[in-house]
């Protein structure tokens, strides 16, 4: 008896628990923190807000976009070479629809998260100056809004689900 006991807690030692869905998204945040900050200093774009927005538009890195395609943020693009075709939902004429849409490829989230960056910095083919005041912004509840602002997301509550993850997981630490 005192055997099967001893390996009963031997076993039960040498089992590894699963890791949590925190531990995850804890390793998510400080996976992409540092490199937010490098794109700080290179383009002005809040760390909290780079790493709120890919948290909220990959589901956390685990999306069929940012799982296969290394997209983080949802970005669309023209190119055939570099896109894939998703269903994605929109928000139009106060309701949401689902559509088909060119998203961009990526080789690595840090690619992805660089080309995020420079959206902000160089704006859409229409208006280079699009983003700017999302650059400009003094914290990140200012730079929230100003993406809502500056058509960013067409989703209506997209300020308050950024403010809301910034808030929860302490992503000002990071600016």
């Amino acid at each position: 008896m005192v055997i099967f006991f001893g390996t009963l807690i031997y076993l039960s030692e040498s089992v590894s628990s699963p890791i949590s869905t925190n531990e995850k998204k804890e390793a998510f945040i400080i996976r992409l923190s540092g490199y937010a900050q490098t794109l700080q200093e290179e383009y002005d774009v809040l760390p909290s807000i780079s790493i709120a927005q890919a948290i909220l538009e990959s589901n956390w890195g685990t999306s069929d976009l940012s799982v296969e395609n290394n997209n983080y943020y949802g970005i669309k693009g023209s190119d055939p070479k570099n896109t894939v075709n998703m269903r994605t939902k929109e928000y139009v004429d106060g309701e949401w629809i689902e559509i088909e849409a060119p998203f961009r490829k990526y080789d690595d989230w840090r690619e992805s998260m660089k080309d995020h960056a420079l959206l902000f910095v160089n704006g859409t083919n229409w208006n280079p100056d699009q983003y700017q005041t999302v650059l400009e912004a003094e914290d990140y509840k200012e730079a929230a809004v100003a993406l809502s602002k500056s058509g960013y997301a067409t989703d209506p509550t997209y300020p308050d689900k950024l403010i809301h993850l910034i808030e929860q997981y302490r992503l000002y630490q990071y600016d």
